[in-house]
């Protein structure tokens, strides 16, 4: 059997006040982030963590369009509830690569740095996820329709036989493989197939 497709997606690149003042970063150091980054932090690889990868993406792209974004400068409402099926899990990738945290976030250092309470959630939203520059104002709201990237005719048979306990490795290696794959070409492929931006009035 062939072996699952490897996934590739874009670098996010990202400077972070906070982390060259605790010299985790020398002066003018910029972050690098993966879709592996995102993986290792979801412990699995899946169309909903590469849209929070993709759609963050390309918000940063909006909003910093000829300048290295700045991480813990952003403010991001996420449509839908913390305890979400999508919502919330795309809240902890689009997290990491920001720096905007909810009510468990860094309290920040003498008034400065602070990343709690700049991520929120807001059901009113419906599916759209806003970031804001801080210090600009600048907002845009992000769509993702993975459906315009549909899965293999035959991954919810064979996701059914994996799932089985009578499953053999032979059901499971391609039911990874046929994931893998979709995950990989939505990651892959032109962004605009399935992540929309548009930009917006800061609220």
């Amino acid at each position: 059997m062939a072996q699952a497709r490897e996934i590739e997606a874009p670098a996010i690149e990202l400077s972070d006040e906070l982390a060259t003042f605790l010299g985790a970063l020398p002066p003018g150091g910029t972050f690098r982030y993966l879709y592996q980054d995102a993986v290792k932090l979801s412990g699995h690889s899946c169309p909903t963590g590469a849209g929070a990868y993709l759609m963050t993406a390309a918000a940063l792209r909006a909003l910093y369009p000829n300048a290295i974004p700045a991480r813990g400068e952003i403010e991001v409402v996420v449509g839908g509830a913390p305890d979400g099926t999508s919502s919330g899990p795309m809240s902890q990738v689009i997290t990491l690569l920001t720096g905007a945290a909810g009510e468990s976030g860094f309290a920040g250092l003498g008034g400065k740095f602070v990343r709690r309470g700049l991520l929120r959630f807001d059901s009113a939203l419906a599916g759209r996820i806003r970031f804001c520059r801080r210090d600009s104002g600048q907002a845009v709201e992000v769509t993702y329709e993975p459906g315009r990237v549909p899965p293999s005719a035959e991954l919810r048979a064979v996701m059914a036989r994996a799932l089985g306990d009578e499953a053999t490795d032979s059901d499971r290696a391609r039911f990874s493989e046929l994931w893998t794959e979709r995950v990989a070409e939505i990651l892959s492929g032109d962004p605009e197939r399935v992540v929309q931006v548009r930009a917006v009035r800061a609220p």
